[in-house]
């Protein structure tokens, strides 16, 4: 029993080790998409992608986010505006990708938006402070993923969603922890379907990074605000101390 015990283990090791020395070969005309490229994450990944020869599609929410990136990137860097909770605009990204690949599909679809607020306690909130947080998180996220299924499947390319593993610890109300799970649960079914097709689907579970830490200061503002425009009843219910303890 032993024995097989340490067989078992040393083969996880040595498959472990085979596989994380695989790397992409041929990167030239191998086409990334990337979400979420104005700052953080997704901005460090399309530089990085871009040095190594990726040819790299960024998607920037703001015209700023855009030329910024393109000064420090190379020439094969292309940016795009998108707003995720437009599909218009959704859709007008994808036409940018589909005439960017010429044909060859998309080798990849890096899924990254992190909205966090507003949060606060549940009976705060109101469903279009869900809306704001789930229609870019989540819902823009898989609409875009679902515009860009075919191009995926021409190039038997791979999804990988980036989520923030401390939204899945659902410990304050609002949008943010639903949008997690749900890109969670989201992935879990593309993949199952996607094997058919050669497709990849993976999930990054990642932590606050230094570019991204959240500023309390911002969350105590937005606190304040919800709290103002609460009926007295629920002010009541709390308490005015409720904020200052």
């Amino acid at each position: 029993l032993h024995i097989a015990i340490l067989a078992s283990i040393l083969s996880l090791v040595i498959y472990w080790i085979i596989r994380d020395r695989y790397r992409v070969r041929n990167l030239n005309g191998k086409h990334v998409f990337i979400t979420g490229c104005d700052t953080g994450l997704g901005n460090s990944l399309a530089k990085w992608l871009d040095k190594k020869g990726f040819c790299v599609i960024a998607a920037c929410a703001t015209e700023k986010g855009s030329q910024e990136l393109q000064s420090c990137s190379s020439l094969s860097l292309k940016t795009v505006n998108l707003n995720l909770a437009d599909s218009n605009s959704i859709a007008r990204a994808v036409v940018f990708v589909t005439e960017q690949t010429a044909g060859k599909g998309l080798f990849g679809l890096v899924s990254n938006a992190e909205g966090t607020a507003p949060v606060g306690p549940t009976d705060w909130l109101r469903i279009e402070d869900f809306h704001s947080v789930l229609d870019v998180s989540l819902l823009g996220l898989i609409e875009i993923t679902l515009k860009l299924l075919p191009l995926l499947k021409k190039a038997e390319g791979r999804v990988v969603n980036l989520i923030n593993a401390k939204g899945l610890m659902a410990f304050v109300g609002g949008g943010y922890s639903l949008s997690k799970w749900g890109m969670e649960a989201f992935s879990d079914t593309l993949r199952i379907e996607m094997q058919h097709f050669g497709v990849k689907v993976s999930i990054v579970e990642h932590g606050f990074f230094k570019a991204e830490e959240v500023n309390s200061d911002i969350i105590e503002k937005y606190l304040f605000k919800l709290w103002n425009r609460l009926t007295p009843e629920i002010r009541d219910s709390y308490g005015e101390k409720y904020l200052v303890e």
